[in-house]
């Protein structure tokens, strides 16, 4: 997107916001692929009230979502009467007694045990808010993310620091402690504001919250966790038949499952995914969001249907490095066993995801896992989910550090033998990784891990991204015809220089590329793909075996990378002049496609995730 049309999108904003979108995702779709157009930032810019959808038709090969859910208040009205509970009431009798369209207001600080709200057939003029009794004025404002301050507490060991009241923090919120084993259900058309979820500690409580059947649910600015030392294993399961759930300007924290000792192997803050209900129009945005298996995870159980139309945007998924064996700071669980660690973000079962403006921190391996931050993994787990797939992902304007490796893309067999329905359309872009480890995360230490199997993986796009890694750019395994209309442009890479920087996976002779590997980039790429393009890169390595058109650079001095250290960026832009930090004009300025520079577009990228953190 050229910097005229950008300021004339954003001119268009400004003096007609009512008409803005429709405007400029017909001047994005005349002008194709988003890459380079710097991202909205509010709540409900791709959706319109009344949930009309205006994330465009596609970005590279990948459909966007075609349905979303505006989460506005002003979309969620209760015209109805406000009605005090008391502290000692009964939470699902107040909810049976309410009228749609009510407010029931909890007193801040007051405990509720929670298993079923009553399903009331509301509709979206009739909303019911259940709410503390906190004034707005003293909560963050809408669109804005709560913390556990608002309950009280300061910090949390090994979690960033956090907003608080003003006044320093309080107890702000009513309590619901969840006392159903699968999770409270909360029913239909219903806002949730100021509520601190927690567990029983006294009970095995799997899951926090379920959507299961819900219908138009709305978690906004809420704080989940599980009773201190407990383990649950879910956060918020968007779940059999759930349809049209938000979870927005929240804070999750603390799911995990513990190693030997555990009842668990996933724990996950938000996702879902299983039933055979229709499931989908999801959308989670502008939390923090926290699990030691998978901060979100859609997919990975028996199903008859695909969740779709996923929006996931400006979340912070994170876990603490206390978590971690050999850190510094490392805490085990009570038991004294660690935590299983998994992944970051997990799609095993998906269709039409945008992920957007997220920060991804921290992940490493020693489970079944070896710390990769992204997962595309169709899987069909025990022939229970034969139209499992994980289609139309775009994954856009995010940054990834601190982790075992990248990207997973896989198109692989269950472990008895059965395939899924597939994968493929993904468009990634604008995307910058660094602190990126090996040995020390029990990781690979990869760019991407390539396998295709049955059906084979196709259409697979990256464009404009900029990571410094360990290990190889590429391991690739290819059992069974060849990968279609795979497109690796513009980016810049350092890779190590300890193996080949494209480079065989295992698979033995049934893997194409382990015949081919001595030959080199070129070599794989003509053998095991079709219709591929790899041009326009800038590769910082040792090794030089590149197709024609690559440019190499012996170091990040040479590439003219601006701040680039041992794999650590401060400043990943690359230089156009000679200036401090920049002894010369780097080879990758104005290379890429369009006169741009290779590279994510770090400007519009730090933009999309400015107050993430």
């Amino acid at each position: 997107m050229t910097l005229q049309i950008r300021v004339f999108v954003r001119h268009l904003r400004v003096k007609f916001p009512y008409f803005f979108f429709p405007v400029a995702l017909s001047i994005l779709a005349s002008c194709g692929a988003m890459a380079g157009a710097t991202p909205a930032t509010g709540e409900n810019e791709y959706c319109g009230k009344g949930d009309v959808a205006q994330f465009g038709e596609k970005d590279g090969p990948a459909e966007l979502p075609k349905a979303c859910y505006y989460t506005g208040m002003d979309g969620t009205p209760s015209p109805g009467k406000q009605i005090r509970v008391s502290a000692k009431a009964d939470l699902a009798s107040a909810v049976a007694e309410a009228k749609c369209g009510d407010t029931l207001l909890l007193p801040a600080g007051a405990v509720f045990d929670i298993k079923i709200l009553e399903r009331k057939n509301c509709d979206e003029r009739h909303y019911l808010t259940i709410r503390t009794d906190t004034p707005d004025s003293k909560l963050p404002r809408e669109g804005t993310r709560i913390s556990p301050a608002w309950a009280g507490i300061k910090s949390l060991p090994g979690r960033p620091p956090y907003a608080e009241p003003a006044g320093g923090p309080a107890k702000l919120l009513a309590t619901l402690v969840v006392r159903r084993p699968s999770g409270a259900v909360v029913g239909d058309h219903t806002r949730f504001i100021g509520i601190e979820w927690t567990s029983d500690p006294e009970m095995n409580i799997g899951r926090l919250i379920s959507a299961e059947g819900g219908d138009h649910i709305v978690i906004d600015r809420n704080w989940v966790h599980p009773a201190e030392g407990s383990e649950v294993g879910k956060g918020i399961g968007m779940i059999q038949g759930a349809r049209t759930i938000a979870v927005i300007n929240s804070y999750v924290n603390g799911l995990t499952c513990i190693a030997r000792a555990g009842k668990c192997t996933d724990a996950a803050a938000a996702g879902g995914g299983n039933g055979t209900e229709p499931t989908g129009v999801f959308k989670i945005y502008n939390n923090f969001l926290e699990a030691s298996g998978q901060d979100v995870f859609f997919g990975g159980s028996g199903a008859t249907v695909n969740p779709t139309d996923i929006e996931i945007r400006r979340n912070h998924l994170f876990r603490p490095m206390s978590w971690k064996q050999g850190d510094p700071t490392y805490t085990p669980s009570a038991s004294g066993n660690p935590y299983i660690v998994k992944n970051i973000f997990e799609l095993k079962n998906a269709q039409r995801v945008l992920f957007e403006a997220n920060l991804l921190e921290n992940s490493w391996g020693g489970f079944t896992q070896t710390g990769f931050a992204i997962l595309l993994t169709p899987k069909n787990p025990g022939n229970r989910c034969p139209k499992c797939q994980v289609t139309d992902i775009t994954i856009r304007f995010c940054k990834i550090r601190n982790v075992g490796a990248v990207f997973q893309i896989a198109n692989s067999l269950s472990k008895t033998g059965e395939h899924s329905a597939g994968g493929g359309r993904y468009s990634i872009h604008d995307i910058v990784v660094d602190s990126v480890h090996d040995r020390d995360f029990r990781g690979p230490g990869v760019f991407l891990q390539l396998l295709s199997h049955e059906p084979p993986v196709h259409d697979v796009y990256f464009d404009h991204v900029t990571a410094f890694v360990p290990g190889p750019l590429m391991t690739v395994i290819v059992k069974s015809g060849k990968i279609e209309n795979f497109t690796l442009t513009n980016s810049v890479f350092e890779v190590g220089d300890r193996r080949q920087a494209i480079t065989s996976a295992g698979g033995r002779q049934e893997n194409c590329v382990g015949r081919v590997q001595k030959g080199g980039p070129e070599a794989i790429f003509k053998e095991c793909f079709s219709n591929y393009k790899f041009e326009k890169n800038l590769i910082v390595s040792g090794r030089s075996q590149w197709p024609a058109g690559t440019l190499v650079a012996s170091s990040s001095d040479a590439a003219g990378i601006r701040d680039l250290k041992a794999g650590v960026s401060k400043n990943p832009r690359l230089c156009r002049e000679k200036m401090p930090g920049c002894s010369k004009v780097s080879p990758g300025a104005g290379a890429a496609t369009g006169g741009k520079d290779l590279g994510a577009d770090v400007d519009a990228l730090e933009a999309a995730i400015e107050g993430v953190d």
